[in-house]
Protein backbone atom coordinates (compact mmCIF):
# COMPACT_ATOMS: atom_id res chain seq x y z
CA UNK A 1 0.00 0.00 0.00
CA UNK A 2 1.34 3.41 -0.95
CA UNK A 3 2.26 5.95 1.71
CA UNK A 4 0.89 8.76 -0.48
CA UNK A 5 -2.54 8.43 1.04
CA UNK A 6 -4.90 9.56 3.78
CA UNK A 7 -5.17 7.15 6.72
CA UNK A 8 -7.53 9.17 8.92
CA UNK A 9 -10.11 11.90 8.35
CA UNK A 10 -11.44 14.25 10.97
CA UNK A 11 -14.18 16.73 10.16
CA UNK A 12 -14.55 19.72 12.43
CA UNK A 13 -18.31 20.13 12.41
CA UNK A 14 -18.51 21.47 15.95
CA UNK A 15 -20.09 24.74 14.80
CA UNK A 16 -22.53 23.16 12.35
CA UNK A 17 -26.15 22.14 12.60
CA UNK A 18 -26.69 18.38 12.78
CA UNK A 19 -26.83 16.85 9.29
CA UNK A 20 -29.98 15.35 7.83
CA UNK A 21 -30.02 11.53 7.80
CA UNK A 22 -29.33 11.57 4.04
CA UNK A 23 -26.34 13.90 4.40
CA UNK A 24 -25.02 11.91 7.37
CA UNK A 25 -25.20 8.76 5.21
CA UNK A 26 -23.40 10.49 2.29
CA UNK A 27 -20.69 11.65 4.67
CA UNK A 28 -20.26 8.22 6.25
CA UNK A 29 -19.98 6.53 2.85
CA UNK A 30 -17.53 9.19 1.58
CA UNK A 31 -15.25 8.76 4.62
CA UNK A 32 -15.37 4.95 4.38
CA UNK A 33 -14.65 4.96 0.64
CA UNK A 34 -11.93 7.58 1.03
CA UNK A 35 -10.08 5.57 3.66
CA UNK A 36 -10.45 2.36 1.65
CA UNK A 37 -8.85 3.81 -1.48
CA UNK A 38 -7.28 7.22 -2.00
CA UNK A 39 -4.26 8.97 -3.38
CA UNK A 40 -2.91 12.00 -1.53
CA UNK A 41 0.63 13.20 -2.16
CA UNK A 42 2.29 16.40 -1.03
CA UNK A 43 4.75 18.05 -3.42
CA UNK A 44 8.23 19.19 -2.40
CA UNK A 45 8.19 22.47 -0.49
CA UNK A 46 9.57 25.57 -2.17
CA UNK A 47 12.37 25.79 0.40
CA UNK A 48 13.38 22.20 -0.51
CA UNK A 49 12.76 21.10 3.06
CA UNK A 50 11.63 17.48 2.95
CA UNK A 51 8.00 16.66 3.60
CA UNK A 52 7.43 13.76 5.99
CA UNK A 53 6.19 10.63 4.30
CA UNK A 54 2.58 9.60 4.62
CA UNK A 55 0.21 8.15 5.27
CA UNK A 56 -1.44 11.34 6.45
CA UNK A 57 -4.12 12.37 8.87
CA UNK A 58 -6.42 14.99 7.37
CA UNK A 59 -8.54 17.38 9.39
CA UNK A 60 -11.07 19.42 7.39
CA UNK A 61 -12.66 22.56 8.77
CA UNK A 62 -14.06 25.91 7.81
CA UNK A 63 -12.39 28.83 9.55
CA UNK A 64 -12.80 32.48 8.70
CA UNK A 65 -14.86 31.53 5.64
CA UNK A 66 -12.04 29.41 4.24
CA UNK A 67 -11.73 25.67 3.77
CA UNK A 68 -8.83 24.39 5.89
CA UNK A 69 -6.83 21.24 5.18
CA UNK A 70 -4.74 20.44 8.27
CA UNK A 71 -2.30 17.63 7.55
CA UNK A 72 -0.28 15.52 9.98
CA UNK A 73 1.60 12.25 9.77
CA UNK A 74 0.06 9.04 10.98
CA UNK A 75 1.78 9.57 14.35
CA UNK A 76 0.32 13.13 14.56
CA UNK A 77 3.40 15.19 13.60
CA UNK A 78 2.20 18.41 11.97
CA UNK A 79 3.04 18.46 8.26
CA UNK A 80 1.25 21.58 7.16
CA UNK A 81 -1.97 23.42 6.65
CA UNK A 82 -3.46 25.16 3.68
CA UNK A 83 -6.54 27.30 3.26
CA UNK A 84 -8.74 27.51 0.20
CA UNK A 85 -11.28 30.17 -0.62
CA UNK A 86 -14.83 28.84 -0.56
CA UNK A 87 -15.87 31.13 -3.42
CA UNK A 88 -15.01 28.75 -6.27
CA UNK A 89 -17.03 25.99 -4.57
CA UNK A 90 -20.21 27.94 -3.76
CA UNK A 91 -22.17 27.43 -6.98
CA UNK A 92 -21.22 23.80 -7.55
CA UNK A 93 -22.02 22.93 -3.91
CA UNK A 94 -25.37 24.70 -4.19
CA UNK A 95 -26.14 22.84 -7.43
CA UNK A 96 -25.06 19.57 -5.84
CA UNK A 97 -27.36 20.01 -2.85
CA UNK A 98 -30.29 20.93 -5.10
CA UNK A 99 -29.83 17.85 -7.27
CA UNK A 100 -29.37 15.68 -4.16
CA UNK A 101 -32.71 16.93 -2.80
CA UNK A 102 -34.33 16.01 -6.11
CA UNK A 103 -32.66 12.61 -6.04
CA UNK A 104 -33.70 11.82 -2.45
CA UNK A 105 -37.29 12.83 -3.27
CA UNK A 106 -37.29 10.85 -6.51
CA UNK A 107 -36.13 7.68 -4.80
CA UNK A 108 -39.32 7.73 -2.73
CA UNK A 109 -41.85 8.24 -5.52
CA UNK A 110 -40.50 8.05 -9.08
CA UNK A 111 -39.91 5.13 -11.44
CA UNK A 112 -36.34 3.85 -11.87
CA UNK A 113 -35.84 5.54 -15.26
CA UNK A 114 -36.45 9.00 -13.79
CA UNK A 115 -34.30 8.24 -10.76
CA UNK A 116 -31.48 7.17 -13.07
CA UNK A 117 -31.69 10.42 -15.06
CA UNK A 118 -31.49 12.51 -11.88
CA UNK A 119 -28.63 10.37 -10.59
CA UNK A 120 -26.69 10.93 -13.82
CA UNK A 121 -27.09 14.69 -13.37
CA UNK A 122 -26.01 14.36 -9.74
CA UNK A 123 -22.86 12.48 -10.77
CA UNK A 124 -22.09 15.14 -13.37
CA UNK A 125 -22.27 17.94 -10.80
CA UNK A 126 -20.23 15.83 -8.38
CA UNK A 127 -17.55 15.40 -11.05
CA UNK A 128 -17.50 19.16 -11.59
CA UNK A 129 -16.97 19.70 -7.86
CA UNK A 130 -14.10 17.20 -7.90
CA UNK A 131 -12.55 19.03 -10.87
CA UNK A 132 -12.76 22.37 -9.04
CA UNK A 133 -11.15 20.81 -5.96
CA UNK A 134 -8.27 19.33 -7.96
CA UNK A 135 -7.66 22.73 -9.56
CA UNK A 136 -7.70 24.49 -6.18
CA UNK A 137 -5.26 21.95 -4.71
CA UNK A 138 -2.78 22.29 -7.58
CA UNK A 139 0.70 22.81 -6.12
CA UNK A 140 -0.53 21.96 -2.62
CA UNK A 141 -1.58 18.30 -2.88
CA UNK A 142 -1.88 15.77 -5.66
CA UNK A 143 -5.06 13.71 -5.59
CA UNK A 144 -6.74 11.39 -8.07
CA UNK A 145 -10.29 11.80 -9.36
CA UNK A 146 -11.89 9.34 -6.93
CA UNK A 147 -10.18 10.99 -3.95
CA UNK A 148 -11.34 14.39 -5.20
CA UNK A 149 -14.94 13.12 -5.50
CA UNK A 150 -14.94 11.80 -1.94
CA UNK A 151 -13.33 14.93 -0.53
CA UNK A 152 -15.85 17.06 -2.43
CA UNK A 153 -18.67 15.23 -0.64
CA UNK A 154 -17.06 16.09 2.70
CA UNK A 155 -16.58 19.71 1.64
CA UNK A 156 -20.29 19.89 0.81
CA UNK A 157 -21.18 18.81 4.34
CA UNK A 158 -18.90 21.49 5.78
CA UNK A 159 -19.83 24.17 3.28
CA UNK A 160 -23.53 24.12 4.03
CA UNK A 161 -23.26 23.13 7.66
CA UNK A 162 -24.84 19.73 7.25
Amino acid sequence: MSNARICHVEIDDSHLAPPTPEIAQERQVAVFDLLEDNSFALPMRHDDEPIPDGPYRLALAIRDRRLVFDIATEDRQKVGEFHLSLGPFRQVVKDYFQICESYFSAVKTMPPSQIEAIDMARRGIHNEGARVLRERLEGKAEIDVDTARRLFTLICVLHFGG
